[in-house]
């Protein structure tokens, strides 16, 4: 068995490590990083419990190590799910500048939507107590069969769209024309949405250098100005060939030096304009890659017999 622990550990861990690398920026926090890895590697640890698990039950051998191990991988998830990574989602994505005032806004936004989730819970509660009129089972164990009915079905329902989706989108993409028009199709409804993102963009670097502009040295707030002028800074600096265009103040833009709350409001919008514009340019550019290299392999296999099979890009 230790033979398939030095393997299946292992493997699972550079599973982790690899994707980390593929899909994380340059720019993501290391706490964030380990986080994320720490979520994934508990998401995989069947690999390794289910067969250890097995390996003990035919073995007859002491079941109090891998009952730890269970015990941790699922309470690790559900710390993860319910706690640790909204908390680290709201922090993130708050504009305030000082951690007290970032963790008390994630706090605020986890706070709504965990209100809104335990009254429907709430709610489902009271209607299965007055619909059941001898009421005698037990709340934990009603507990964690919703739980894992609401597991089931939810890994039921993706495996059913994999078991399906997978294989019909293979079975369009071999189609060359048909993926030519849906490629041509994807790019201009792309050039659409990155045009609209490049304006969102402009706008609020507009109404961030025109804020800065308007406040003095002397200001209270400046300090919080400074911060959003370097992450102007830093911007241009990564990407100097962007030039802000289609920008334009409206009638509120100019109200976001009252307080340092409408400043980290101003400081958010510009870092979900970057972050949005960034994103939307990568698809575009994915898509528009695609349709190169499959116009390119079409007109080279409808050239085959005169080139001899040599490939023209």
């Amino acid at each position: 068995m230790w033979v398939f622990y030095l393997i299946s550990l292992p493997l699972t861990l550079g599973m982790v490590m690899v994707t980390l690398g593929y899909f994380a920026g340059p720019d993501v926090p290391r706490y964030v990083l380990f986080t994320v890895g720490y979520t994934w590697f508990c998401s995989l640890s069947f690999i390794i419990l289910v067969p250890a698990d097995i390996w003990t039950t035919m073995a007859r051998q002491d079941k109090a190590g891998i009952t730890f191990f269970w015990s941790w991988s699922y309470w690790s998830t559900f710390a993860l799910t319910w706690a640790v990574v909204p908390a680290i989602q709201g922090y993130e994505d708050a504009g305030d500048f000082t951690m007290k005032e970032r963790l008390k806004t994630s706090f605020h936004v986890n706070l709504v939507f965990y209100l809104i989730v335990g009254s429907i819970g709430l709610l489902g509660l009271l209607l299965l107590i007055i619909m059941h009129g001898n009421w005698s089972v037990d709340f934990v164990a009603l507990a964690m069969a919703c739980s894992n009915t609401f597991g089931l079905v939810t890994g039921a329902f993706l495996l059913g769209f994999g078991l399906s989706e997978i294989p019909k989108s293979i079975w369009r993409n071999a189609d060359w024309g048909n993926r030519q028009k849906f490629l041509s199709h994807r790019v201009a409804k792309m050039a659409v949405k990155l045009d609209d993102a490049h304006k969102e963009f402009s706008n609020a670097i507009v109404v961030a250098q025109a804020t800065s502009k308007q406040m003095s040295k002397r200001d209270p707030l400046r300090p919080y100005m400074n911060v959003i002028d370097n992450m102007l800074v830093q911007m241009f600096r990564e990407d100097p060939s962007f030039k802000p265009s289609g920008g334009r103040l409206g009638e509120n833009d100019m109200d976001y030096d009252t307080d340092e709350k409408t400043m980290a409001t101003l400081r958010r919008q510009l870092k979900r304009a970057h972050e949005e514009y960034y994103r939307y340019k990568s698809e575009y550019l994915t898509y528009v890659m695609e349709a190169l290299e499959l116009e390119d392999t079409i007109k080279n296999f409808d050239c085959r017999d005169s080139t001899g099979w040599l490939v023209y890009h």
